[in-house]
């Protein structure tokens, strides 16, 4: 399942949006967010192409994928030493795929701000600087463990090594992560460290409900999209108090509501979006009488790997996934109109998932 770390600064709009993560339900399928604990929340991530399957396939019932969201709470200036209680939430953040950075972008005298005045930069930087001190910790920790097996020429300790020492000196030389020269095996031998400045990241500036129509208008709004320009990080504008009034609604009313202020979308569906696409992530379906299902899968997964999502036993004893697109498919009507065409196929153990595949796996264990 896909996570995503929420950070911020107290009073920025974090638990507003949090609260909306908690309480919205997204279909009328019954598949409302369910809160596993108070700082997880887990929601079904919307696909309009699902109700049009299980009306093909005529199924039951509908199975979305989901999308982990972690609630840092408390981070403040000082956490990875300490202070506040952002610290003891930051081991939980290490687990997530990737981070979202809730940065305030809206003047209110009624909502204090813990810096003293609205300044979405030095906001950024701040929770920047924490989540990258933290690292810095661990590093410190790890690498006179790792000296003594440099001695006895241990090529992973070697590898290891190279690669948190060139993180330290991204760290104290305030270097942007997208700037760390590391090669593919120095990535994979610090994968389990789960580092968090080295996790894709996204920037959400909460707006007020009168600068969501037009955010180009917002200067804080205009100043983290000049600062995330050169990483090319994906600055997404919400109203966290307009996604709470969204949660509250039924889903036909959510529709009418994001029309009011030109959306397409919620804010919290480009957030679940963008996460996707910052991950390389893409879904293909199984489909029924029984289900219409949704399944998460990383970007140039071959066909056994990705049967092996659904269990084990599938990909151990692959032999072929016939395979219908979704476009051919809604092309064609019917299943069996696209396998009169020739568009189901048998593919093997090479071929390589497409998004929107539809896909029954033949196994023998």
């Amino acid at each position: 399942m896909l996570s995503i770390g929420i950070v911020g600064l107290p009073n920025v709009g974090k638990s507003t949006l949090f609260n909306a993560i908690t309480k919205s339900s997204v279909l009328a399928a019954n598949y409302p967010f369910a809160t596993i604990d108070p700082n997880v929340g887990v929601v079904q991530v919307k696909d309009e192409r699902l109700e049009k399957l299980a009306s093909i396939y005529k199924s039951a019932k509908i199975i979305p994928t989901a999308i982990e969201f972690i609630d840092i709470a408390g981070l403040v200036k000082g956490a990875a030493s300490g202070e506040g209680l952002g610290n003891q939430f930051l081991s939980h953040i290490r687990q997530v795929d990737a981070i979202a950075h809730v940065i305030r972008c809206f003047e209110d005298g009624n909502i204090t701000h813990v810096e003293g005045k609205i300044d979405p930069i030095r906001d950024l930087e701040i929770i920047e600087m924490e989540l990258r001190l933290a690292d810095l910790e661990s590093i410190q920790k790890r690498l006179p463990r790792l000296e003594k097996q440099l001695k006895l020429k241990d090529k992973q300790a070697i590898l290891e090594f190279d690669a948190l020492t060139k993180v330290k000196e991204m760290i104290e030389n305030d270097v942007p992560a997208d700037k760390l020269d590391l090669t593919d095996d120095e990535r994979a031998a610090i994968k389990s460290m789960n580092l968090l400045s080295l996790k894709p990241n996204l920037y959400i500036a909460n707006l007020s409900e009168a600068d969501l129509k037009n955010p180009e208008t917002n200067t804080f709004f205009q100043q983290l999209k000049s600062k995330a320009h050169g990483s090319g990080i994906d600055v997404i504008p919400i109203s966290a108090q307009v996604e709470y009034e969204i949660s509250t609604l039924e889903p036909e009313e959510q529709a009418m509501f994001l029309e009011g202020y030109g959306l397409e979308k919620s804010g919290l569906d480009s957030v679940i979006q963008k996460g996707y696409e910052l991950l390389g992530l893409k879904t293909y379906f199984t489909c029924g009488p029984q289900e219409t299902r949704a399944w998460t899968f990383v970007d140039g997964t071959k066909a056994p790997q990705a049967a092996g999502i659904i269990h084990t036993d599938f990909e151990r004893g692959f032999i072929k996934a016939e395979t219908l697109s979704y476009s051919d498919l809604m092309a064609f009507g019917t299943p069996q109109a696209a396998k009169e065409k020739g568009k189901v196929r048998l593919e093997g153990k090479d071929y390589v998932v497409q998004d929107g595949d539809i896909m029954l796996f033949r196994f023998n264990v």
